[in-house]
């Protein structure tokens, strides 16, 4: 198996929805209103427990519990090291997410072959697992596996299936798996990790023979085919600020063109590139970029502050208004449907 040398076609543009002026903004409904949907093959769900699993092994009390810093909780287990909250507000937000990869891809847990629910897999590990989300189901549709997911926060829920643990660790630290992993899967990574190239070699290490990596993320600048997006944009303007605070911090947004010569650098082979869009609200036409779209607006609109905080308030010594401030007006251009913007997945 080789690297494909053609270069990965940019995804189609999406044909926007013509607008009234008087329907141009979407409102969309508080995180705590949206509601499973079944849609497709898998239903969309969302787990809202708190807790480790009870049948992991015990660990201190000091690595389950969680600092208070500007309204919200962080990990308190590396404490510092990861921005994004670790609350019940952010827990809603992760399932979301795993709700939107859901129908990027066709209610599949993702693009690699041990994915589809017909494989056979041996062990599997979920880098970032957050709420533990995707272990659970996928541990669900692969019985024969053993499915370890593992996180800096212990976020996960109650009640597992037999095949799936959860360990709080920090993966940038040495590895100290005893077994070989099938598939690696690791989701929304980037801006948490401060070394790409020696994660990337960890993986390799730790993979079977014909194993599988799985890399999913999201580009961090909102784009627009048609140049709908505003010269002087707020949103822009709160995306670069968060941009440069995480440089500052020392975990960079990296771009995409990085990980293609990375992966082939410490001896992948084989490397595919798959390009999605995640419009900011339901300004395209068509249904799937719509659904995407809403769930997206969910996703960021009643969250932004909550992800702008740490970063900002830490790197650039703004103030917790100040930065409710920027989330506000940012806010405004998420729910413009004059407004083509999307994410680059």
């Amino acid at each position: 198996m080789c690297n494909d040398s053609n270069p990965t076609p940019p995804p189609a543009a999406i044909a926007a929805e013509e607008i009234q002026d008087d329907n141009a903004s979407f409102s969309g409904v508080s995180t705590s209103e949206v509601t499973p949907r079944n849609i497709g093959r898998r239903k969309l769900t969302r787990w809202l427990q708190g807790s480790i699993a009870s049948s992991t092994s015990t660990v201190a009390a000091s690595i389950l519990e969680s600092r208070l810093e500007n309204g919200r909780t962080y990990h308190k287990y590396k404490e510092g090291k990861y921005w994004v909250p670790n609350d019940e507000r952010e827990k809603d937000r992760l399932d979301i997410v795993h709700n939107l990869y859901l129908l990027t891809f066709d209610y599949y847990l993702g693009n690699a072959p041990p994915a589809r629910e017909d494989s056979k897999v041996g062990r599997v590990l979920d880098v970032g697992t957050g709420t533990g989300l995707w272990a659970i189901e996928f541990g669900e549709d692969h019985p024969e596996a053993e499915v370890v997911g593992i996180d800096l926060s212990a976020s996960q829920p109650n009640f597992v299936p037999p095949n799936v643990r959860f360990e709080i660790d920090d993966i940038e630290e040495p590895w100290t798996f005893s077994n070989l992993f099938d598939y690696i899967h690791s989701r929304m990574m980037k801006g948490s990790i401060r070394d790409w190239k020696k994660f990337l070699q960890r993986c390799f290490e730790n993979l079977s023979p014909g194993g599988y990596l799985e890399l999913n993320d999201v580009d961090f600048f909102p784009l627009s085919d048609d140049d709908t997006i505003p010269k002087e944009s707020k949103l822009i303007r709160a995306f670069q600020l968060c941009f440069d605070a995480l440089e500052k911090l020392g975990s960079p947004f990296e771009e995409f063109s990085l990980f293609e010569g990375l992966l082939s650098e410490v001896g992948f082979q084989d490397i595919q590139v798959q390009r999605f869009k995640w419009p900011t609200n339901t300004w395209p036409k068509d249904k799937k970029h719509k659904d995407l779209g809403e769930w997206n607006h969910e996703n960021l609109s009643p969250n932004l502050d909550g992800l702008l905080m740490a970063p900002l308030t830490r790197a650039l010594d703004m103030t917790q208004a100040e930065v409710y401030i920027t989330a506000m007006e940012a806010r405004k251009e998420l729910a413009d449907r004059n407004i083509h913007a999307y994410f680059n997945v």
